[in-house]
């Protein structure tokens, strides 16, 4: 199973998703630019030694990032999607993309990705934390894959 972040601009929401990741045996690709530096000293301190723990691989853009995992469903996470993610057929080599916190995923990014799902949430409020709609949404999809252990 692989989660993908398009352009994090956030440093502790990734450190907490690398934690996930590392916990969970998830494959992390972060599309790159992030909004911060994932080399910097205080990013490594944060993520503690959970970084070494995670596969992560990181791709230059959302160009890149497609050519090299072109067999695998990507499934954008979104507050516009109509099917809800508990509601959702996940495979074992889907990649699990959420966009920046800031803003979401570019519109033409959005309309050319097939399969997307949501959380069901209050009404009255805009979205999760990605950190916690990466958390939810992950383990429903191990979950259903028996990849729980």
């Amino acid at each position: 199973m692989h989660i993908a972040l398009y352009k994090p601009d956030i440093p502790q929401n990734t450190a907490a998703i690398i934690r996930l990741s590392a916990c969970l045996n998830l494959k992390l690709h972060i599309i790159e630019p992030c909004g911060f530096n994932i080399n910097d000293s205080r990013f490594k301190r944060v993520v503690m030694d959970y970084m070494g723990n995670c596969e992560i691989f990181r791709h230059r853009d959302y160009e890149e990032f497609l050519k090299k995992n072109k067999k695998n469903r990507i499934i954008l996470m979104t507050t516009k999607a109509a099917n809800y993610y508990h509601k959702f057929k996940f495979k074992k080599e889907d990649i699990l993309l959420f966009g920046r916190e800031s803003a979401g995923v570019p519109e033409d990014l959005h309309k050319s990705i097939k399969n997307k799902v949501k959380i069901p949430m209050n009404k009255k409020t805009r979205s999760l934390n990605v950190a916690m709609s990466v958390a939810i949404i992950s383990t429903e999809a191990l979950r259903q894959n028996n990849l729980l252990k």
